[in-house]
């Protein structure tokens, strides 16, 4: 199981997806004096040193699906076939998940702010992007072996 590249994408698709899991910042939007952030628990208000919960959002209960999933297509290596349809529906959450991220970076702001802000991305956004390159090449590399053992089938 190891020795398969694919292996190690997922791996590192799980860390990534598991790191934004300890509350890293995604998104914040500032003006002023006052900002709000958003995280995998919900979006913050801070206003100056005190921070209070301004919408309780669970992102954590998608994130931590998405990583067991990503667990269950790794442990699936014995069957390619369901391994390689997981991983394909597994990069099209993520994809999902990627987009609504930049939707709310553009159109975030308006929600908490009338006039200009100024948005910042944090380090957990970084990571929800850089797990997806990850996902995509495990589906390549799953893709890759199903045709392998295809033609080793049609040689026997």
């Amino acid at each position: 199981m190891i020795q398969r590249v694919q292996t190690v994408y997922l791996f590192l698709a799980i860390l990534c997806l598991g790191a934004t899991c300890t509350g890293m910042e995604f998104l914040r939007f500032t003006q002023a004096s006052e900002s709000f952030s958003f995280s995998v628990f919900g979006i913050q208000a801070i206003h100056g040193s005190s921070t209070e919960v301004y919408k309780s959002i669970p992102i954590y209960l998608s994130i931590i699906g998405i990583c067991l999933f990503l667990f269950m297509t790794l442990m699936s290596y014995k069957n390619i076939g369901r391994q390689l349809q997981w991983a394909r529906r597994l990069t099209f959450l993520y994809f999902v998940l990627i987009i609504s991220a930049i939707v709310f970076y553009y159109a975030g702001g308006t929600l908490f702010f009338d006039g200009s802000y100024e948005k910042e991305v944090g380090l957990g956004y970084a990571l929800l992007v850089v797990g997806f390159p990850f996902c995509f090449l495990a589906q390549l590399g799953i893709k890759k072996d199903k045709k392998l053992l295809d033609s080793l089938n049609r040689l026997r």
